[in-house]
């Protein structure tokens, strides 16, 4: 297939910079089979049935965007240069991959200072990279991101408007646990208290998984031909205990619905002809039209990039054909789309 079948033309004032509030205020496109309901993510537990399984990711996202200084010196006396960081992952042996602005303005060995608590040298530069290592670790260094860190917004919001304090509870989802993300799993943000009490009262169930989502979700793929692109890998997580709901859910004959792409990838990333299996591994799983999927029933996730590979992930699951007549509708509807955008149901024939 080629890269241009996935795109589409997005008037640019449907892209979200701010979520909906409540959250669960968010509008909610459902796809049901041949229908096309309009309502809201408050609504979900009535397209929902008793039995049900929610997998929801509780990866928790770092703020992974930092200002520092770098000084210097030299022949010209002391200097400083302003230099900003992302944070991409963490290392096997302790550092953090890392985007790094200008990357000219450091060399190995040079430290950037964030804070009076937090610094980091630069170890490693290749590839438009650089690879960082902290004077702080474990809560340590989790506390002085936290006072310092700015929410790594995607490129999309964050060319309209700089993160601010809002962000660090609007891109955080209502469960979130495990520390590893750099961007948010954003059809859970619809999520909070009120909804999970609404669906837990329909006796829906609920089981979580871990999928860190990394910087390269937003990679644009740059083959026309799909097949050549090649995915990022991020790590995850699927438990023996959720292993276990998952295939006690399937073996009763109910649903089971990831809520985002992210959870769908990781647990086709563990599925076998025999179940869902335990998982803890990088996964680059890329599913795209004509991918089988052995899990999931059903996926609650927001309205996504042209020619993304989210795009690809949901038309598969859909059809070509079905999810061109959804985003047409989303569009002609003026739903909200992206990470801050409006929510959809998708529950094929």
């Amino acid at each position: 297939m080629k890269l241009s079948d996935f795109d589409f033309t997005l008037p640019e004032d449907l892209i979200a910079v701010r979520p909906a509030s409540p959250r669960s205020s968010a509008r909610m496109l459902v796809a049901q089979g041949a229908e096309l309901l309009d309502r809201f993510a408050y609504d979900l537990p009535e397209y929902l049935q008793p039995g049900d399984l929610l997998v929801l990711n509780d990866t928790k996202v770092i703020p992974a965007r930092l200002t520092g200084t770098r000084d210097r010196s030299g022949a010209q006396g002391e200097t400083s240069a302003r230099i900003e960081v992302t944070l991409l992952e963490p290392q096997a042996d302790g550092t953090w991959a890392a985007l790094v602005k200008p990357l000219k303005k450091v060399k190995d060995g040079e430290v950037i200072v964030f804070s009076p608590e937090l610094s980091a040298q630069v170890e490693a530069r290749a590839e438009g990279q650089a690879r960082l290592r902290f004077n702080l670790t474990g809560d340590d260094f989790d506390a002085a991101l936290g006072k310092v860190g700015a929410m790594p917004l995607p490129p999309y919001i964050a060319a309209k408007r700089a993160a601010d304090a809002r962000d660090k509870d609007d891109y955080q989802t209502y469960w979130a646990k495990h520390a590893g993300a750099v961007a948010a799993p954003t059809a859970s943000l619809h999520f909070d208290a009120p909804l999970l009490d609404a669906l837990r009262a329909r006796g829906v169930t609920f089981t979580f998984v871990t999928l860190h989502v990394g910087a390269g979700t937003f990679l644009p793929v740059k083959v026309d031909d799909v097949s050549q692109h090649k995915m990022h890998a991020e790590w995850g997580q699927v438990s023996a205990a959720a292993a276990a709901e998952i295939n006690a859910t399937k073996q009763a004959g109910h649903r089971v619905i990831p809520v985002g792409t992210t959870a769908l990838r990781l647990i086709e990333s563990a599925a076998t002809d025999d179940g869902v299996a335990p998982w803890k591994a990088p996964t680059d799983i890329f599913i795209t039209p004509g991918f089988r999927f052995r899990v999931a029933d059903g996926l609650i996730t927001n309205f996504h990039l042209p020619k993304s590979t989210l795009m690809m992930l949901v038309s598969a699951f859909m059809g070509v054909d079905r999810i061109r007549a959804i985003y047409d509708h989303a569009i002609a509807e003026e739903y909200r789309f992206f990470s801050y955008g409006d929510a959809s149901l998708l529950l094929p024939d």
